[in-house]
């Protein structure tokens, strides 16, 4: 098995937002992309290749599976998280099975897409959801690394207070694991990054 990314270079650079981004993947933390489902569509098979795509999670419905569709299934590993745009979705029931799908593609040496239908709500709630776990992060500061890289992402309010009550609940699995605290490496790493980010905002005011 290969080693998972190196954390101190999981954080690509944020880049200046453009409306037409919303039609397109960012990379949110190295080999992690979020994006619309346009981007998973079949003629974007060469623009997924040359990405360096080899897993995606479909972000649906299930009455949604006849317009959002798993295309590659012959070419890439998919996951499908079956999640209705509401505010009473319960979505934290998912993240322990994103997070393992994610955690095997890392270990693999492959990179991700999770996608929705516009890649603004659900799609960008489980990625919240999988790197507040990934980096004990807070809502707040996850939601700040995601937008600096996807500016349009908008999780809707239930979703938003969901997050926030797992904020305890994996934080107690850390302090099972880690005696106590989350990791000290995952945290140093994420505030040199904040700091690294907050002074090039100041130097540009």
């Amino acid at each position: 098995m290969l080693p998972a990314p190196s954390i101190t270079t999981d954080f690509p650079e944020a880049n200046e937002w453009t409306y037409s981004m919303r039609r397109e993947m960012q990379e949110i933390v190295k080999g992690l992309f979020l994006g619309p489902y346009s981007v998973a569509v079949r003629s974007k098979e060469n623009y997924l290749e040359t990405h360096g795509i080899t897993h995606i999670i479909c972000v649906r419905q299930e009455i949604e599976s006849h317009i959002i569709k798993t295309h590659f299934v012959n070419k890439f590993q998919y996951l499908v998280v079956n999640i209705k745009d509401s505010v009473t979705e319960n979505i934290i029931q998912h993240f322990q099975k994103v997070k393992n799908f994610l955690d095997c593609c890392f270990s693999a040496g492959g990179k991700a897409l999770v996608h929705g239908n516009a890649g603004i709500s659900r799609s960008a709630a489980v990625v919240l959801g999988f790197l507040m776990q990934k980096y004990c992060l807070g809502y707040n500061e996850a939601f700040s690394l995601v937008q600096q890289r996807r500016f349009c992402i908008n999780p809707n309010e239930g979703f938003v207070q969901q997050l926030r009550e797992y904020e305890p609940i994996y934080k107690a699995n850390w302090s099972v694991s880690t005696n106590g605290q989350c990791s000290s490496r995952e945290q140093s790493t994420w505030k040199r990054k904040r700091d690294s980010i907050e002074n090039d905002d100041a130097m540009d005011e």
